[in-house]
């Protein structure tokens, strides 16, 4: 998957790309069993790079993501691209932008109508293969606290505000690549970024100069 001078091998990564849209695991080998599969057909979203140097690391794709094939295509989406300030062409450039949720399908709605969480059988049988195969990473984006979960795992904080809110210690950590943890840019978070200024404030125009220079 890597070849000998830690560059992500493209032909490799053809094949795991073909592996992950086949994969059919949340409705055939559900964890909870018959009663936990996956009630529609599956539809694995991702964008996986070789040359990317930022990760965004979501959560799972919502209804119109699945419709289309593409992430972030919503208001979310809209949101997450004027947080790192950049237009659709960019945000869409595989060289330029990694993006791997915590579940690469749809996982349909709870009871109250919200998204329903990341399918359990997602993380443990694909994310440690596909980010060891993207090595060049130098920036991962946590988005919400699934992907701050197992990004940072013992140093999240007790919720996803304190975790969001440590953030400067969470990118300067020693160990490569940074981590960057993210609210979720869903509208319904509209009265968290109010409650909290200091994330427009101090956090964003971080975000923004990291990815400004990470893109070049």
């Amino acid at each position: 998957m890597v070849s000998e001078n830690g560059v992500a091998d493209e032909l490799a990564l053809d094949v795991l790309r073909q592996e992950i849209a086949a994969c059919r695991i949340c409705r055939d080998a559900p964890l909870g069993g018959a009663n936990g599969r996956l009630p529609h057909e599956p539809r694995p979203v991702a964008v996986i790079s070789s040359r990317a140097r930022i990760l965004i690391a979501g959560q799972a794709p919502g209804l119109k993501v699945h419709e289309t094939g593409i992430p972030f295509n919503d208001a979310s989406g809209d949101r997450l691209r004027e947080w790192l300030r950049v237009d659709r062409e960019t945000f869409y450039d595989r060289d330029r932008f990694a993006i791997v949720p915590m579940g690469f399908c749809f996982p349909g709605y709870d009871a109250k109508g919200g998204d329903l969480p990341p399918r359990r059988e997602c993380a443990p049988h694909w994310r440690r293969r596909v980010i060891s195969a993207m090595p060049q990473t130098e920036l991962v984006l946590a988005v919400g606290q699934y992907a701050q979960a197992w990004h940072l795992g013992a140093e999240r904080r007790e919720n996803m505000t304190e975790t969001v809110r440590a953030w400067q210690a969470m990118l300067s950590r020693p160990n490569s690549p940074g981590i960057l943890p993210l609210p979720h840019p869903s509208w319904r978070n509209t009265g968290w970024i109010k409650r909290n200024p200091w994330f427009e404030a101090e956090l964003l125009p971080v975000l923004r100069e990291r990815v400004a220079a990470l893109l070049g």
